[in-house]
């Protein structure tokens, strides 16, 4: 591997993590990666009515209800967040 491919790989990293906010970036805790991964796994199965409807089945409601209930925990899908220490 020679320098050139070394920087275009970082580039190409740095420009999809710019675009895409669920990409991360090296200062992301592991908390802020959790919640972006469960806000795209319930945002997906509101997106798309089969997935939807096969939550619906498996928990016994209605589909109405399931998109409110994964709307919900999109608010707060894993979960206060840590506390901070301070430096």
């Amino acid at each position: 591997m020679q320098a050139s491919d070394r920087f275009n790989i970082n580039s190409q990293l740095e420009h999809l993590q710019a675009k895409y906010v669920g990409t991360g970036h090296a200062d992301m805790s592991r908390f802020e990666w959790a919640v972006n991964i469960q806000r795209d796994s319930y945002a997906s199965y509101v997106g798309h009515y089969p997935m939807l409807a096969y939550f619906a089945i498996a928990e016994n409601e209605s589909i109405g209800r399931e998109r409110y209930n994964f709307m919900q925990k999109m608010l707060l899908p894993c979960g206060l967040p840590p506390e901070r220490e301070e430096d």
